[in-house]
């Protein structure tokens, strides 16, 4: 299949599994709470990371179906922390994916109960028995801590707090880096991990997918950073020139425009460099991180 086509056919599948596992629209006392929910995780978006889980796990021999509970938790996982990104305790900002941030529609109370529900029905489908009988029991465990590791204190979070805490200061492009690494990058890394595992990936491929993950999710984020700088609202769906209105540490703050753009040049070579370990068959994914580095939203 074409770049596209993969791509789509996956998010296919990704879109039907995501709205069998959201609770029904139903009369229920907390209908708003679900309401909320649904709005944020079928907002679209690229799904970037549950397709680098189903990737992964074809290339390491498994069922891309197979690992569809997974893929849905990384994306509930992504969606909740863009959810709590957004409030003005936050970030503060009005507008994610062309439409109105959670909290404007549903109110800041709402967001954040929409949010803590998202991750923890995350680790209800990861943990379904039913998941874990598919892959086996001891796939589905590691599959799962990886996800956990990634989403916490260690990893997604504990980057959050690094951005936080460095608005308005100055800091050095290593704190930048191990910020980024860890806001961005690490369920970047984890959805490739993950893939890996699922389809019972040897130690080998498994380095090969978290390089290549490690060196996909700074360009990503170094792109997104001169996107801030270079495009408009209407094609990126939320406020631009944020970062540099709230003083925050970017790429392009610490390196300017043209040497940003190179790093992440530099980096999207290296990640396309280190899938040679899975041969011919990662043309997809080859494509995939020249097609990140060179979006224009």
């Amino acid at each position: 299949m074409s770049g596209a086509q993969w791509q789509e056919d996956y998010r296919q599948k990704l879109e039907l599994a995501l709205d069998r596992i959201l609770p029904p629209m139903t009369g229920e006392l907390y209908a708003e709470l679900i309401d909320a929910m649904r709005y944020s995780l079928q907002a679209g978006g690229k799904r970037i990371r549950p397709l680098l889980l189903m990737e992964f796990c074809r290339l390491c021999g498994g069922t891309p179906e197979h690992a569809l509970p997974w893929a849905c938790a990384l994306e509930m996982i992504h969606t909740y922390s863009l959810i709590h990104d957004d409030l003005p305790c936050m970030d503060d900002d009005d507008m994610r994916r062309g439409r109105a941030s959670c909290h404007k529609v549903y109110g800041e109370a709402t967001a954040v109960l929409a949010g803590d529900a998202l991750l923890t029905l995350a680790f209800e489908t990861a943990c379904s028995p039913d998941s874990a009988a598919v892959v086996g029991e001891g796939r589905a465990l590691r599959a799962s801590w990886e996800l956990a590791r990634a989403a916490g204190a260690h990893g997604m979070v504990g980057g959050q707090q690094i951005d936080l805490s460095s608005e308005g200061r100055g800091i050095s492009l290593d704190v930048l880096r191990k910020m980024d690494e860890c806001k961005t990058g690490a369920l970047i890394r984890a959805a490739a991990r993950m893939g890996c595992i699922l389809g019972g990936g040897g130690e080998e491929l498994l380095r090969a997918a978290d390089e290549y993950a490690g060196a996909l999710g700074l360009a990503f984020q170094i792109v997104d950073d001169v996107l801030d700088v270079t495009g408009t609202q209407e094609t990126l769906g939320k406020p631009i020139r944020s970062d540099a209105e709230r003083d925050k540490a970017t790429y392009v703050a610490q390196l300017g425009l043209a040497e940003a753009g190179q790093e992440a040049e530099r980096l999207t070579k290296k990640a396309v460099d280190t899938l040679a370990p899975f041969g011919e068959e990662a043309e997809s994914l080859r494509e995939l991180a020249i097609q990140l580095c060179s979006r224009t939203h």
